[in-house]
């Protein structure tokens, strides 16, 4: 099991219910409580505190990494898990300290106070007393405790959650600058913190000061794409490459789709293909002028594409009625053959669930396309990491800088001693080595699978799929066919902290549920443009279309 699978899988369950938050410029809502720090900072005084970017090259993978632009590569790949596990931290990081940490974990809480723990201490040279909460409720959890200014030492929190948890009101006041340590070159002084993209280290700055530390960094992070089923395509004769434009997909659809066999071309797909018809991700600047989604003939050109698909029979009438959680279900029967979703989606634990449905199981992805077939195919980044830790203010700097060490050996590289220790513990008690692969013990499944530590630091994402490597190959080579597609969007990996009032318009609630009936075929294109304008005037929009423009735009620029 490599850190992207794990990555992978933990985000596509946690996200989805966050939608595209991560993918746009990281929100963070003024409220009552401390002073907000200054969401945005100048381009030239974020570049002075970044940390310098030096990349690792002490573990060589088998598919190495694309360049697609500034800030954009494709993920690094490994066939098969490095039998040579290199040490790159000499000696114990720690020196003694003790820690508290929290930590979100979807899935079972292991017992404290188990061996792994105990392994891990003695590794770490620290006692760190790890404190997992249910992720399902995290976010009602972590308010509570900055309210009575009752953090841990240091804990994790998800960027997607930046509103609801008021980052930008808790940098500078219940958590630590980080800058004095970490910026320019001196995070050398941590090698496998410094080999993590400078870009993923913009997500955890904040008022021009770093306070972040950025767990599963990537180049290629992109809010999710269509995806089909390779397999039954490939029985048919239809390759993916034919699909070059929206015409072709509603001609897709009419040529999949039998009904009365129960089987239907598409699941609900709009979220990953509106900005194929040149939508913005959510903002565009015109000769000057900022311009909101919602204010885009693209935006209603998609919404018009995606209510004929559903008035055409197309799509599965468990989609139309808002069932997604059953998504998967529906592709890996093939009652669906072409779906959505982020890229988490595409890992070992899929095939292994696709298989068990249908032997021949194999997921495939479209090519980004503009939906002209004739326009610069275009797919917007988000952020280089949405998962940070940060360190209580209340440290010492010699503790930061003990926390900062220990960090440093959880970065390792994907296949290092210390990446296996920490993601499958110790050799012989929680996992063996079979066929090549480390494979959790039932110590294993109980202590170390539940993954604690990689959500306060983790090196940069890498891909491997153990046992299945044409997983890694066919997620790979889409990645290294479409890398060049990936563009900034409009406030790229900006934190901003705006007012409540413009948070509650930015959500634009009343819009979206418009949105989804439209493309679900229960309402038409007109009943979402009325409650656009309803959400201009009375709902906040054209307030927050002005305030973004002012505080972020005229001040700080777009962040490409």
């Amino acid at each position: 099991m490599g850190n992207e699978l794990n990555r992978r899988s933990f985000l596509n369950a946690a996200v989805s219910a966050a939608g595209l938050v991560a993918m746009g410029p990281l929100l963070s809502a003024c409220g009552s409580g401390p002073a907000q720090r200054a969401g945005v900072g100048s381009e030239a005084a974020l570049k002075a505190v970044l940390p310098a970017y030096v990349p690792n090259t002490s573990i060589k993978p088998d598919i190495p990494s694309v360049l697609g632009g500034p800030d954009v590569m494709t993920n690094p790949g490994f066939l098969s898990y490095p039998a040579n596990r290199v040490a790159t931290v000499s000696g114990v990081p720690g020196r003694g300290g003790k820690y508290s940490a929290v930590t979100p974990l979807w899935g079972t809480i292991p017992p404290a106070d188990n061996a792994f723990y105990s392994a891990m201490n003695k590794a770490l040279g620290v006692q760190l007393e790890m404190k997992p909460a249910d992720g399902n409720t995290y976010n009602t959890i972590i308010p509570t405790m900055t309210a009575s200014k009752r953090l841990p030492d240091w804990i994790q929190l998800p960027a997607w959650w930046n509103s609801q948890m008021n980052v930008g009101g808790l940098v500078g006041n219940q958590l630590a600058d980080l800058t004095p340590h970490l910026s320019g070159d001196n995070i050398k002084k941590y090698p496998n913190l410094a080999a993590i993209p400078t870009s993923a280290w913009r997500t955890g700055a904040w008022g021009e000061k770093l306070y972040g530390i950025p767990s599963f960094a990537t180049g290629f992070q992109i809010a999710g794409t269509l995806y089909y089923r390779r397999d039954l395509f490939d029985a048919k004769g239809i390759t993916a490459d034919q699909v070059k434009s929206a015409d072709d997909l509603m001609r897709l659809g009419k040529e999949l789709t039998d009904a009365k066999s129960g089987v239907w071309a598409f699941d609900d797909v709009y979220r990953y293909l509106y900005t194929s018809f040149g939508a913005p991700l959510k903002w565009r600047v015109d000769n000057g002028k900022l311009v909101h989604l919602f204010e885009t003939e693209e935006f209603y050109a998609a919404l018009d594409w995606n209510n004929r698909l559903a008035a055409a029979g197309y799509v599965h009438p468990d989609a139309l009625a808002g069932d997604n959680a059953n998504g998967n279900t529906r592709f890996y029967g093939g009652k669906t053959l072409i779906s959505s979703g982020g890229t988490g989606a595409w890992n070992l634990a899929d095939l292994q669930s696709g298989r068990a449905a249908d032997p021949n199981y194999r997921r495939g992805a479209f090519n980004v396309i503009a939906a002209d077939g004739k326009s610069t195919p275009r797919v917007y980044m988000g952020a280089g990491a949405d998962i940070m830790s940060y360190l209580n203010i209340n440290l010492k700097p010699e503790q930061i800088e003990e926390c900062l060490a220990v960090a440093n050996y959880l970065a390792a590289p994907f296949g290092s001693a210390e990446f296996t220790m920490v993601n499958f513990g110790v050799e012989g008690t929680h996992f063996t080595t079979v066929d090549g692969v480390p494979t959790a013990t039932e110590a294993g499944k109980k202590e170390v699978q539940a993954q604690t530590y990689p959500f306060l630091a983790a090196p940069a994402a890498a891909t491997n799929s153990p046992g299945a490597p044409q997983v890694t190959k066919d997620y790979l080579a889409w990645q290294a066919a479409n890398v060049k597609a990936l563009a900034k969007p409009v406030f790229w990996n900006m934190n901003i902290s705006m007012p409540q009032a413009q948070a509650t318009a930015d959500a634009a609630q009343q819009v979206e549920d418009a949105i989804k009936d439209c493309i679900h075929g229960k309402k038409t294109v007109a009943s979402v443009k009325d409650a656009v304008a309803s959400w201009k005037t009375s709902g906040g929009g054209d307030k927050l279309i002005q305030w973004t423009n002012d505080n972020v735009l005229q001040k700080h620029g777009t962040g490409q």
